[in-house]
């Protein structure tokens, strides 16, 4: 699947089986929210980009309205997909909305520049994808921070 921001010239790719993988992830720790990390690379002029994988947190804490991971135990699998030709690289989250919409929240957005104030994240443009569940509907959004303001990719 590509999606774009025609606004500000970006585009998005994600293989249906990964997007897939995601879905199911979230579903499993319904109703409790989940996530995980995104990996990929981007084009030489940063306008494109592949979301690869996912990492999933060995530590975290959840519960239906706040999920929180931490970074520990990832190290491993982060250098070795950082050794991979093309070389990728943590390039943002995603994490599920249980009975409720795929947007954003307050604290969502918090995040988003927690991450990009990091010294240590060489991530200029986070990406966010968030699943929305119901009992009878799954939706997703993904969304980057560009230039200090919030774009949702749409197909």
């Amino acid at each position: 699947m590509i999606l774009k921001i025609e606004k500000i010239g970006l585009s998005l790719k994600i293989e249906d089986k990964l997007l897939n993988k995601l879905l199911e992830i979230g579903k499993t720790h319904y109703p409790k929210e989940f996530g995980g990390f995104l990996i990929g690379y981007y084009s030489e002029d940063n306008k494109h980009l592949h979301i690869t994988d996912t990492i999933l947190p060995k530590k975290y804490q959840a519960s239906k309205y706040s999920f929180e991971r931490s970074t520990k135990g990832i190290e491993n699998e982060l250098a070795e997909f950082y050794a991979e030709n093309p070389r990728k690289i943590y390039i943002g989250e995603w994490h599920t909305h249980p009975d409720n919409s795929p947007i954003p929240s307050a604290t969502d957005i918090s995040a988003i520049n927690t991450i990009i104030s990091r010294k240590n994240t060489s991530i200029v443009n986070p990406v966010l994808l968030i699943i929305g569940y119901s009992k009878t509907t799954v939706d997703f959004g993904f969304y980057v921070w560009f230039e200090n303001k919030l774009y949702k990719y749409e197909k």
